[in-house]
């Protein structure tokens, strides 16, 4: 003898909102489908559950990849040119972490916060970046 479940039973035993994604109970099943029997596969397969699928790929990795620079490439070289700018205005120092630099573009960039992430990732700054921020008078990057 068989129970009849509702076609959304595995939705109903969860707290919140429906959300379509597989129940935790049956997240194990799936990382380990060839452990399964077939038997235990089929049962499993009736309730819309089977092998867990290959991750994806993340994008960033491949446009990374793609690029002939380090990645990032485009986002430095707008922090750098908000630096030049504030370098240039102020006439020399270093920004507060909480300023907020104008571009010409009309686009705000948070200098203080970006150099001071260059600074606390310096270890893993591309070498021509440092160079960059040398140039700029930047004490910890020479």
């Amino acid at each position: 003898m068989t129970a009849t479940l509702p076609p959304n039973h595995l939705d109903q035993r969860h707290r919140g909102p429906r959300t379509g994604g597989t129940p935790r109970r049956l997240a194990a099943p799936r990382r380990n489908w060839a452990r399964l029997n077939a038997e235990q596969q089929a049962l499993l397969g009736e309730f819309g559950a089977g092998p867990q699928k290959a991750p994806q790929t993340r994008k960033a990795a491949a446009k990374a990849a793609a690029s002939s620079g380090p990645a990032g490439g485009e986002a430095f070289q707008k922090g750098l040119q908000a630096l030049a700018q504030y370098l240039a205005r102020e006439g020399g120092g270093i920004p507060g972490r909480s300023h907020v630099e104008r571009l010409p573009d009309g686009s705000e960039h948070r200098t203080g916060v970006w150099l001071a992430n260059r600074r606390r990732r310096r270890d893993r700054l591309d070498q021509a970046w440092l160079g960059a921020l040398a140039e700029l008078d930047v004490v910890w990057a020479r």
